[in-house]
């Protein structure tokens, strides 16, 4: 009886060292984003130091299917509320979703990435208004869209079996567009080689994260990490 108080009482002492060593849940900042801006997020955690981030994703497809994410999202938080995080942010902008993410992040009080998509708040949301209507006909690719055409567009589309698809699907555009975050060579080639071959004009334009860095940096800034209450200052 005594060896068995003991175990217990020894992994008793175990999970209060674990909880001591790393902050509650609750004092975190869960961010519940796109997976085409997982990497992203992951770059700008480490280089603005935010160990009290951690990120979930929703799947990165839903980018082509935007009906899904805010039903996907509302589980997403309510499961998230559920394991104890207090402070949650949408890695989201409108994306599609017509309103109806924003009715989400209303229900359970939670803040977003402001403006229409992604495409927009790495430009930066003023840059891209000077620029919306001139990049009507554009295609726009981003270095996670680099990474993955033949996965996200080739493939699904069938145009690696019959390219005689590629006006069907791409017809009205006039340019493709790569938005960069990253000085990667290897990208700007796969950008190229994509414009070449859906009959594009091509233009590579540099952004970097754009506002996706101060959005993450002040949804982090307004969350308490030495278990003090604070008001989460989320708004970006």
């Amino acid at each position: 009886m005594l060896h068995h108080e003991a175990t217990i009482s020894g992994a008793a002492g175990s999970r209060a060292m674990a909880q001591r060593e790393k902050p509650e849940i609750a004092d975190r900042l869960l961010v519940i984003g796109c997976g085409m801006i997982a990497r992203e997020v992951l770059a700008i955690k480490e280089q603005l130091g935010l160990d009290h981030l951690d990120l979930t994703c929703l799947p990165a497809e839903y980018h082509f299917y935007p009906d899904r994410i805010a039903p996907a999202m509302d589980k997403a938080i309510v499961k998230a509320r559920a394991e104890g995080y207090r402070n949650i942010f949408v890695g989201y902008a409108d994306c599609g979703t017509g309103g109806l993410l924003d009715t989400v992040c209303e229900k359970h009080g939670v803040q977003r990435m402001e403006g229409p998509h992604c495409f927009a708040f790495y430009q930066g949301r003023e840059a891209y208004r000077k620029v919306a209507d001139d990049d009507m006909m554009s295609f726009y690719m981003t270095d996670f869209l680099c990474r993955q055409f033949d996965a996200f567009f080739m493939k699904p589309l069938g145009l690696d079996r019959h390219p005689e698809l590629i006006p069907v699907y791409f017809g009205n555009y006039e340019k493709l567009i790569y938005l960069a975050q990253t000085d990667d060579p290897e990208l700007d080639k796969v950008a190229e080689s994509a414009a070449k071959l859906l009959g594009l004009a091509y233009e590579r334009r540099p952004t970097g994260y754009g506002d996706l860095t101060a959005g993450l940096a002040k949804a982090a800034a307004g969350v308490s990490v030495d278990g003090k209450d604070e008001a989460p200052s989320l708004s970006v």
